[in-house]
């Protein structure tokens, strides 16, 4: 009679190991001060989730990238770690035109700029932004939930339309009317 107890503990084992290896992976949730630090990037970007304004105010979009969608740069904004003014907007398609996801910060990684802190997060990089050259970014995504995390670089759930899908970066030059020099330094 005890291989009973045993194979019903077994089962219930077996079953419980299965049921967890079905859920999806999530990133656990930031500090609540973190929403808290935020609050100033919603109050300057919010009227952004109409992309014609972000375009009004210099931002100037960018061929979607997967697991990104398009950019929106405003290079005034590159180079700065103030909550307020993110260098980037991020958007995918909706069914109504853009929707606004999220926003990144864009610090060129001159000779001598350490890698910038926000919102208790290190900025991911160096790596190479189009147009810009070796950089820090920090991504938030604060208009969607990623399933990967509010600070995640990229976002699983973004796609790109098969006619605007670039290869994986942005096409060469897509920045290059703008004169970064003074940003590098």
């Amino acid at each position: 009679m005890a291989s009973r107890p045993l194979k019903a503990a077994l089962t219930l084992a077996a079953a419980a190991a299965l049921s967890l290896s079905a859920v999806p992976a999530q990133a656990a949730d930031p500090a609540p001060s973190v929403w808290t630090d935020l609050t100033p990037t919603y109050t300057a970007t919010g009227a952004y989730g109409y992309a014609p304004l972000a375009v009004a105010d210099g931002f100037v979009p960018s061929p979607c990238v997967p697991g990104m969608g398009y950019h929106y740069v405003n290079a005034d904004n590159v180079g700065e770690t103030d909550p307020e003014r993110p260098a980037a907007l991020l958007y995918d398609d909706g069914p109504h035109g853009r929707r606004l996801l999220g926003v990144e910060w864009i610090v060129p990684a001159g000779s001598g700029v350490t890698r910038p802190t926000m919102f208790g997060q290190e900025f991911q990089g160096p790596a190479d932004v189009p147009g810009v050259g070796s950089s820090y970014t920090l991504h938030a995504w604060i208009y969607r939930t990623n399933p990967s995390g509010l600070f995640n670089p990229t976002d699983p759930d973004v796609t790109c339309a098969p006619a605007s899908a670039p290869s994986t970066t942005p096409e060469p030059g897509w920045l290059a009317g703008i004169d970064w020099t003074d940003l590098v330094t």
